[in-house]
């Protein structure tokens, strides 16, 4: 019987042999992982990592402690050595803003991020959270990847590896950097790593003159729009050709797929970033008064919500039209003035409005969700690389403090109005140091809720099957509604 396997074998190169590659690496999955790994009923779907850059306080915006409001002031004594990153522990420093409580559940929130105080009751917060690293680039490598050293696949790699694709108009991984520039490590957050070529990160600038690079032909080019059809049709047969020559090399396989996602992109994308579509009053929920505005290498508050409301808007775009992995980035590099979360000399002057424009958009982005019908399949993951310590550095300012930061998470199976881990009670090492949560935790209860065992979604690389969790890692069952 000629099966539709044998007739792409005796096609053999060509479209034939590229589907056939596609089916024999689907196949190669369900067969590694399948048996096991997707046994979990799914609760999710779909993934939003907002991921601050520069290390966001956790003591100045959701881990609310009495005892630095008490203390404030005097010195700071844990009761051990401390060995900060760049200075030596400074006086106990409350939070520069008042705390409230919210919802039935009475959550503890600073006024700094007060917009989220409306979903308070929708959420679940981790506040034991550690890293390995007090660095900027290995701890945002660990927290975007599971590991400290480069070359590791993201997150929205492995979940593009294990569950694949939603829609075929659409890149299943897309990133929405700060419009101001990258965070340590740059594209490297959301590689591939080893992963086929294919699963690493689309990314779009929605606030640029050309929001996804190469999308269009320059301006000037000799290539017009009437004759691009049959110049990407030719670059097609080159690259089919070239391709048949080195089995094995997935890098030319992906870009073959990236030039036809790109010609599907050329309709799909401008109407997903085309916010001129929404209305008045949900622009105005996402902190956007107008949708045309300048990038500024300076932080202020209106600015914050524009360029965070904005990702967020696009980024609920992209996963109503079949994105299944969007990562939004707040905060770019050290430039001068700050323009992340790394505030080493006045948090006052650096968190607010930082805090205020995040917020924003968050809370937006969860109302939005909400009432479309897809927060209850979509998984909201809010973390950072590392949190700050509960000293002061100079007089107004925090240190690194790789010993306890928080994460929270809301929508596609978490269970709501729930603090798991707390820290002690300066907020600088968890409270119970041996039940202390890493990525792995986190990455681990996220995969479950997306239908998948982390111990299982495995590739094998050097000789060695890794995982995104490493060989450690647990779901944490707290957080399952």
């Amino acid at each position: 019987m000629l099966t539709r396997r044998n007739l792409l074998w005796q096609l053999g190169g060509g479209l034939g042999g590229l589907a056939l590659a596609q089916m024999l690496r689907d196949d190669q999955l369900l067969a590694n992982d399948g048996a096991n790994a997707f046994k979990i009923q799914p609760k999710a779907r779909r993934v939003v990592q907002l991921f601050m850059s520069g290390a966001a306080s956790q003591c100045d915006l959701y881990d609310y402690k009495p005892r630095l409001v008490k203390d404030h002031g005097k010195a700071w004594d844990p009761g051990e050595q401390v060995e900060l990153f760049q200075s030596s522990p400074g006086k106990t420093m409350a939070a520069p803003w008042k705390w409230k409580q919210y919802g039935e559940s009475g959550k503890w929130l600073n006024d700094c991020v007060a917009p989220l105080g409306a979903h308070a009751d929708k959420m679940a917060f981790v506040h034991n959270m550690v890293s390995k690293s007090n660095v900027h680039g290995p701890a945002t490598f660990m927290q975007a990847t599971g590991f400290v050293l480069p070359g590791f696949p993201s997150m929205g790699a492995w979940i593009s590896y294990g569950l694949g694709r939603l829609t075929d108009e659409l890149p299943t991984f897309v990133v929405l950097p700060d419009p101001r520039g990258f965070a340590p490590n740059g594209p490297k957050n959301w590689s591939a790593g080893f992963l086929p070529a294919e699963h690493q990160a689309a990314m779009i600038r929605p606030n640029a003159k050309n929001p996804i690079a190469d999308l269009f032909p320059p301006e000037g080019s000799f290539v017009k729009r009437s004759s691009e059809p049959e110049v990407l049709a030719a670059l097609q047969k080159l690259n089919e050709q070239h391709l048949a020559t080195r089995p094995g090399d997935d890098r030319l396989d992906a870009r073959i797929r990236s030039y036809e996602m790109a010609a599907k992109m050329q309709l799909t994308a401008p109407d997903v970033l085309d916010l001129s579509q929404e209305p008045a009053h949900i622009l105005k929920m996402y902190g956007l008064e107008s949708t045309d505005f300048e990038v500024k290498n300076e932080i202020n508050e209106q600015q914050e919500a524009q360029y965070f409301g904005r990702n967020c808007l696009v980024a609920r775009r992209l996963l109503e039209r079949g994105t299944r992995f969007v990562q939004i980035w707040s905060g770019a590099d050290n430039g001068f003035p700050r323009r992340n979360w790394d505030s080493h000399e006045d948090l006052k002057r650096d968190h607010w409005p930082l805090a205020r424009g995040m917020a924003t958009g968050a809370a937006a982005l969860i109302a939005d969700l909400a009432q479309r019908g897809l927060l209850e399949d979509t998984i909201i993951l809010w973390t950072t690389e590392f949190g700050r310590m509960p000293c002061s550095q100079g007089s107004t300012g925090r240190d690194h403090n790789p010993f306890t930061f928080t994460n929270w998470l809301c929508g596609g199976g978490i269970k709501p109005v729930v603090t798991y881990g707390p820290s002690d009670e300066w907020s600088y090492k968890p409270a119970e140091p041996e039940k202390a949560t890493y990525c792995y935790d986190i990455h681990a209860t996220m995969l479950h809720l997306l239908g998948i065992d982390h111990t299982q979604l495995t590739m094998r690389h050097n000789g060695v099957d890794r995982r995104l969790t490493d060989v450690h890692g647990h779901v944490i069952r707290e957080l399952l509604a």
